[in-house]
C-alpha cells in the first residue's frame, strides 16, 4: 500500500479499505473515490475494481490465447471484466466470467448451434484468415454446444457431424486450390509455349512463298493476322502463329488477283481476313467492334443528347423532366443510392418505375419505366428514353467499362448522357463508334461557386459546414474533436451503407446536426443544404500514391457547396494548415481535364467468355481470361482499350478449381463485387466450394452488438465489414438462390446493421467513450 496523507478523506477512506493499491494506480483511484465521497469500503472496492478492469481484460484475452480460443474477443474480455466486482479475483475467476460472456454472444449469433458455430469459422477465416486445426474446432464445437445447453449426447453429436463437414469442407478447399494451381500452370505453359512458336515476317514470307515486301503488305491490310505486336527500338516487331500462317496458303494466288489493276477501276483493297486460332479468337471476341456487340441499341435509330455542367446545374432535373414524359424509359446511375433517388424522383412525377441494382429487385406491375445502376443496365428491352448519369465515370479504372457498355447498349431511341464537362471527349467518340449523332447541351451553375480568401480555422466551423476528409480514420477523428466541442455532426464515408448515408444526410439537411464530416462520397449521391464546403486537406492517397488533388476532384466536392433556393452563394476553403485557398481558386477556374486517352475502356461479358473458351478449347476461366487479355484486343488499337481485368482474374485463379461449378457461373462469381483487403477473394473462394459442393452458403452475420452509445471504433469498423460482406453475399443470392437460399434473413441482418450503425453515428457523446480509437 502506497503511503497517504490523513489529511485528505478520499485517501482515509482508501486507507481504511486497506486494499494493496500499485503507485501506478493511485491517482485514478483518488479522483474516482473523490467524485463519490462520502465514501465507504464498497465505494473504495467499486472504485478499484474500475480502475483495475483494463489489466483484467488483457489478461483473459492472455488467458484465452493460451488456451486456443481464439474466437474470444477483446470486447468478450471486457465485458467479463466489466462485471468482476472483487478487487484480487483468481484467474478461476476471471476465466468464469469470459465463459458465461462468451457463451451469451454464441448464442446470440445465430438462432441454432449450427448457424453460431458457422458464423465463428467465417468471422475468424474473415478477419484474420485463421483455420481452426481439428483440435481446437471441436474445442470450439464443444463450447457452442454448451453454450446452447445441449446434452451431453447432443454434446458428442453436434461435434462429431460439425468435425465431419469441416474436413470434408476443406479437402475440397485443397482440391480446388490444388486444381486451380495445375490449371493455371497448365494455361500459362500454353501460352508461353504459344508464344515461342511464334515467327517473324521473314518467315512469313517464306512459308507462302512470297516477297517480303508482299507478306508484309498483307499482314498491314490485316490479311495474315498478327498474333502479337512487340515493341522495339524501331518500333514495333510483329510476330505470327505458324497455324495461322499455315492456313492461309491457298489464300495467295487470290490475293494477288485481286491486287491487280482491271481495266476501268483500280486494285481491289484487300479485306481484312484470316481463319487462324488467334484470328478466331479476336473473331468472337469482337472487343475490338464492341458497339456491333449491342444488336439491339445498332437496331434502333437512336440519338444521343450529352447534358454537362458543374455540379448544381439541373443536369439530372432536366433529364428526369424528360424521362418523365416518355412512355417508357430507364435511368441509370452510379450507385445504389442514386438508384433509388431516382426512382423516388419519377415517383414525385407521377411515374412508378422498377428497380434493379446488383443486390435488390423491386419490379413494379405494368411499369414501362426502371431505376437502376448502370451494370444492370438490360441492354435487350426497347425503351423510347435512356438516362445514363456521371459520364465521366468512363475513365474510372475499375467501372469505366460499365459506362461505355451503357452508353453503346442502352437500347433507347433517345439517350441522355449527363456528366461533368471533362467526359465530352469521349461521349462524342462512343457515339462516332455507334454511328449515332449527338446534341449537346450545356448547362451553368444556378447559383455562383467562390473560392474563399481565407483558411478556415477549425473552431470557425459553423453550421452549414461541410468538412471534407479522405479517409475513414480522419472523418471520424474529425467527428470527434467536434463532438468534444459540442459540436452536433453528421459523417458520410464510403464504407457507410447507402441507407445509413441517406439518414445521415437528412439529420443535417433538418438541422438535427450542424456540421457534416464526410469523404469524397458526399461528390456524388447526395441532396444536401450545404453552405460551404471546407477541404480538411488538399492532397489524397488514391490507392497507389500520395498526390495533390485534380481539378474535377475539387470542382466535382466543392460544387456540393450553395443550393439554389437556399444559399445565394456556394463558399469552397480549405483548413488551416490544409493547403492554400490559392490552389482551389486555381483549379475551380481551371478548364476541364482532358483525358490522356480518349479510347473508352472495354471487359468481356459471359457470352464473349464463352465464345472464347469454346475457340481455345479450355474449361479455364483464368486460362480464357489470359487469352483475352494477350490476344483480342490490341494495345494500340485505334477504338478500344481493354479494362483492368486484375481482380477478374485474381477470382479466377481462386475458383478455377472448384468443382461443379461451369464457367459461366465462375465468370458469375468474378464479377462479384469484394474487397481485396477485407480477405474478400478467399471468402469468395469458400463460398464458391460450398455452393459446388451443393451445400448452402449462409449469410455473414454480426451477432451481437453493443449498445450505441458504448460502441467503439473497432466495433463499428466490424459492423461495416459484416454489411460489406452482406452486400456480396445478397449479390450472389440474385444469381444463385439455391446456393444463397436465405434471403430474408440476410436482409433482415442488414436492416439491423443498418439500424446500429446509424444509432451509432447518432449518438453525440462527449469524452472518451463512444467512437474512441
Amino acid at each position: 500500500m502506497t503511503a497517504l496523507s490523513p489529511g485528505n478523506p478520499a485517501e482515509a477512506a482508501i486507507e481504511a479499505a486497506g486494499y494493496a493499491v500499485d503507485s501506478r494506480e493511485l491517482q485514478q483511484l483518488l479522483r474516482l473515490v473523490i467524485r463519490r465521497l462520502p465514501a465507504d469500503g464498497d465505494t473504495v472496492r467499486l472504485a478499484l475494481c474500475e480502475v483495475r478492469r483494463r489489466r483484467w481484460a488483457s489478461r483473459l484475452l492472455d488467458l484465452a490465447n493460451r488456451a486456443g480460443q481464439v474466437w474470444v474477443q477483446r470486447s468478450d474480455a471486457t465485458k467479463a471484466a466489466a462485471a468482476i466486482e472483487t478487487p484480487e479475483p483468481a484467474d478461476e475467476q476471471l476465466l468464469s466470467h469470459l465463459d458465461n460472456v462468451v457463451r451469451e454472444r454464441l448464442r446470440n449469433l445465430a438462432p441454432t448451434p449450427e448457424g453460431a458455430m458457422e458464423a465463428v469459422l467465417s468471422e475468424l477465416s474473415d478477419v484474420s484468415g485463421t483455420q481452426l486445426n481439428p483440435e481446437r474446432q471441436a474445442f470450439l464445437a464443444q463450447t457452442v454446444a454448451e453454450a446452447f445447453s445441449l446434452d451431453r449426447p447432443a454434446i458428442r453429436d453436434f461435434v462429431g457431424r460439425v468435425s465431419a463437414t469441416e474436413q470434408t469442407r476443406r479437402a475440397q478447399q485443397r482440391e480446388a486450390e490444388k486444381l486451380a494451381r495445375e490449371r493455371r500452370r497448365a494455361e500459362v505453359s500454353r501460352l508461353r509455349e504459344w508464344e515461342k512458336s511464334l515467327i517473324g515476317i521473314e518467315e512469313v514470307a517464306h512459308m507462302l512463298d512470297a516477297s517480303l515486301r508482299e507478306a508484309t503488305r498483307w499482314a498491314g491490310t490485316g490479311l495474315i493476322p498478327v498474333a502479337r505486336r512487340v515493341p522495339s527500338r524501331k518500333g514495333e516487331r510483329w510476330e505470327f502463329d505458324p497455324a495461322d500462317v499455315a492456313a492461309l496458303r491457298g489464300e495467295i494466288t487470290h490475293w494477288r488477283e485481286a491486287e491487280q489493276p482491271r481495266p476501268g477501276r483500280p486494285a481491289a483493297p484487300a479485306l481484312i481476313g484470316g481463319k487462324g486460332l488467334n484470328a478466331a479468337v479476336a473473331r468472337v471476341a469482337a472487343l475490338d467492334r464492341f458497339a456491333a456487340h449491342f444488336r439491339t441499341a445498332r437496331a434502333l435509330n437512336r440519338r444521343i443528347t450529352l447534358v454537362t455542367g458543374p455540379t448544381n446545374s439541373g443536369k439530372s432535373h432536366l433529364a428526369l423532366d424528360r424521362l418523365a414524359t416518355a412512355e417508357s424509359g430507364m435511368a441509370l446511375a452510379p450507385l445504389r443510392l442514386l438508384a433509388h433517388e431516382f426512382r423516388e424522383a419519377l415517383a414525385s412525377r407521377g411515374i412508378a418505375a422498377s428497380l434493379s441494382t446488383g443486390e435488390e429487385r423491386m419490379p413494379v406491375e405494368g411499369s414501362r419505366h426502371l431505376a437502376a445502376t448502370v451494370e444492370m443496365c438490360p441492354f435487350h428491352n426497347p425503351t423510347d428514353v435512356a438516362v445514363v448519369d456521371e459520364a465521366q465515370l468512363l475513365q474510372d479504372r475499375d467501372r469505366g467499362a460499365a459506362w461505355t457498355a451503357a452508353i453503346m447498349g442502352a437500347p433507347a431511341r433517345h439517350v441522355l448522357v449527363l456528366g461533368a464537362p471533362d467526359c465530352v471527349p469521349m461521349v462524342k467518340r462512343i457515339a462516332a463508334l455507334c454511328d449515332d449523332p449527338v446534341e449537346e447541351i450545356s448547362l451553368q451553375r444556378k447559383s455562383p461557386l467562390n473560392a474563399a480568401r481565407a483558411p478556415v480555422n477549425f473552431g470557425d466551423l459553423r453550421p452549414g459546414d461541410a468538412l471534407v476528409a479522405f479517409s475513414r480514420r480522419d472523418v471520424l477523428d474529425l467527428r470527434a474533436e467536434l463532438v468534444r466541442r459540442g459540436r452536433r455532426v453528421a459523417v458520410v464515408y464510403g464504407a457507410l451503407s447507402p441507407e445509413v448515408r441517406r439518414a445521415e444526410a437528412a439529420r443535417f439537411r433538418d438541422g438535427e446536426a450542424d456540421i457534416l464530416v464526410a469523404t469524397d462520397a458526399i461528390g456524388m449521391g447526395l441532396n444536401l443544404p450545404i453552405r460551404r464546403v471546407v477541404f480538411s486537406t488538399l492532397r489524397k492517397f488514391d490507392g497507389e500514391q500520395r498526390r495533390d488533388l485534380n481539378t474535377q476532384e475539387v470542382k466535382q466536392i466543392g460544387g456540393r457547396a450553395g443550393r439554389f433556393g437556399r444559399f445565394e452563394e456556394g463558399i469552397v476553403s480549405v483548413l488551416a494548415g490544409g493547403g492554400a485557398p490559392e490552389q482551389i481558386r486555381r483549379l475551380l477556374e481551371a478548364p476541364p481535364d482532358l483525358p490522356e486517352d480518349l479510347r473508352p475502356q472495354v471487359q468481356p461479358d459471359s457470352d464473349i467468355v464463352s465464345a472464347v473458351a469454346a475457340e481455345i478449347g479450355s474449361d479455364s476461366l483464368f486460362g480464357v481470361l489470359a487469352r483475352i487479355r494477350r490476344a483480342v484486343l490490341r494495345r494500340d488499337d485505334p477504338n478500344y482499350r481493354l479494362a483492368d481485368l486484375s481482380q477478374q482474374m485474381a477470382i479466377a485463379t481462386a475458383v478455377d478449381g472448384v468443382q461443379g461449378l461451369a464457367l459461366t457461373q465462375r465468370w458469375t462469381y468474378a464479377l462479384c463485387p469484394v474487397d481485396q483487403r477485407d480477405n474478400g477473394i478467399v471468402r469468395l473462394a469458400r463460398w464458391a466450394v460450398d455452393h459446388g459442393a451443393g451445400r448452402s452458403v449462409t449469410p455473414p452475420m454480426a451477432g451481437r452488438l453493443p449498445a450505441p452509445e458504448r460502441a467503439q471504433r473497432d466495433e463499428l469498423e466490424r459492423a461495416e465489414k459484416v454489411h460489406k460482406r452482406l452486400v456480396a453475399w445478397r449479390w450472389l443470392s440474385l444469381r444463385f438462390p439455391e446456393a444463397y437460399p436465405n434471403r430474408a434473413e440476410a436482409e433482415a441482418e442488414t436492416m439491423r446493421l443498418d439500424r446500429w450503425i446509424e444509432d451509432v453515428l447518432r449518438t453525440q457523446r462527449r469524452g472518451r467513450v463512444g467512437l474512441s480509437a
